[in-house]
């Protein structure tokens, strides 16, 4: 968890240095910025896609995934989680401050919790103590959060939470985890992240297409099980 504790402080520290200066940056920098994240996120997450060993598990973890996804309403369940965060805690007058606010809280929610470097960083922190991958990956959030919370406000802080509900959970499962996903399945489960990672570059960064990202959550855990399913086949 120590890992875990690092990285949220980092998206804090980020992400109140992105609200305490982000007036004074201007908006055609902060829409770059926003942008540049935009093409790096998709990048990254061709580069994970690539690491699949079969795109068709990819597919298919996807496609049952997003089924799963609409129907336990993943991202409708997270953008009323944001919205109930807002009517408390923000202060922010201007008319679409909800859906601002919501925006910011989903697209670093996923962000911050989608990619190799949190499954990887979260197992290696549980099991032997290791958080060094993980401390890479806060000081990358952290320079994410300052960036995002100077557009999005406030609700970049609030990602946190899912930040210790999902990162932390993985770390105190670890030792499960590690006794039962195989190399193939963390290359397959990175793969679909890699996806996901894509989409919400589209999505919520370059905003290209509305994507309902938060849905394909659930083929995370669909593609290590495709991987198992079909290794019983083989046998």
């Amino acid at each position: 968890m120590t890992g875990t504790l690092i990285n949220i402080a980092t998206v804090l520290i980020g992400g109140t240095l992105g609200l305490i200066f982000g007036a004074r940056i201007p908006e055609k920098l902060k829409a770059t910025v926003i942008a540049g994240m935009g093409l790096f996120t998709a990048a990254m997450g061709l580069q994970m896609f690539l690491k699949t060993e079969n795109p068709l598990i990819v597919l298919g973890a996807l496609l049952i995934g997003s089924l799963l996804g609409e129907w336990w309403r993943i991202e409708d369940g997270i953008q009323r989680l944001g919205q109930n965060l807002e009517q408390r805690f923000s202060r922010d007058a201007e008319v679409d401050s909800g859906s601002r606010f919501v925006r910011g809280f989903l697209t670093t929610s996923l962000l911050f919790c989608v990619g190799p470097m949190t499954i990887l960083g979260a197992i290696q922190d549980g099991l032997t103590g290791d958080y060094s991958l993980l401390a890479v990956k806060s000081v990358l959030d952290g320079f994410g959060a300052l960036a995002f919370a100077s557009t999005l406000g406030v609700g970049v802080l609030f990602s946190t939470f899912i930040v210790l509900v999902y990162q932390g959970g993985l770390s105190l499962l670890a030792g499960q985890l590690n006794a039962i996903i195989t190399a193939s399945m963390m290359n397959e489960m990175t793969a679909v992240g890699g996806v996901i990672l894509i989409g919400l570059a589209i999505s919520s960064l370059l905003e290209i297409k509305k994507i309902r990202v938060g849905n394909f959550l659930p083929a995370l855990a669909v593609a290590p099980l495709i991987v198992w399913v079909l290794s019983l086949i083989q046998k």
